[in-house]
C-alpha cells in the first residue's frame, strides 16, 4: 500500500520520537497522502488517543514528504521547511492507539517559498482533523 516506508526520514527532517507517518501513499500533482500506524507508546498519546498536537504535526510531516519525495525523484537535497501559520485548525475526533489513519494534503496556493495547504486527517473515511497550513521552505 505505501510508496515507501523503507526509511520515511530521507523524505522528512523529523527524527524519532517526533516522526508521524509511517510512510507515503500517493504522490499525484497537488495532493499528497501519507499513512500512519499510531503506536500506543506515540509520544502524541494520551489516554489511549492521539491528542491536537500529533494530528497537527502529523499534517506538517504530510505537506514536508512531499516536499522531499519530489526532491529525492529529483536527485537534489531535501529543503528545510517550516510552519508559518496555521488557519481553522478544527479536531473532531481522536483517533486510538493501534488505528491507522490517513492525511491528505492539497496545495491550494504557491507563491515563491511561500505555499498554501489544506490538510486533513481521517479514520475509516471520518474526519478527525483539518486546517490550512502556510509553510515556508528554505531555498
Amino acid at each position: 500500500m505505501f510508496i515507501h516506508t523503507d526509511n520515511i526520514t530521507a523524505y522528512i527532517p523529523q527524527r524519532p520520537p517526533i516522526v508521524m507517518i509511517s510512510g507515503i501513499l500517493e504522490v499525484k500533482d497537488a495532493i499528497t497522502r501519507t499513512g500512519l500506524q499510531i503506536a500506543a507508546d506515540n509520544i502524541f498519546v494520551e489516554d489511549g488517543v492521539l491528542k491536537s498536537p500529533g494530528l497537527l504535526e502529523n499534517m506538517a510531516q504530510t505537506a514536508a514528504a512531499r516536499v522531499g519525495y519530489i526532491a529525492q525523484q529529483e536527485n537534489t537535497p531535501v529543503p528545510i521547511g517550516f510552519i508559518g501559520a496555521v488557519k481553522d485548525f478544527e479536531v473532531f475526533g481522536f483517533p486510538p492507539a493501534g488505528a491507522f489513519i490517513e492525511t491528505t494534503t492539497e496545495i491550494q496556493t504557491q507563491v515563491f517559498n511561500a505555499t498554501m495547504v489544506a490538510a486533513k486527517v481521517t479514520l475509516d473515511g471520518k474526519v478527525m482533523a483539518q486546517c490550512e497550513l502556510k509553510i515556508f521552505i528554505n531555498p
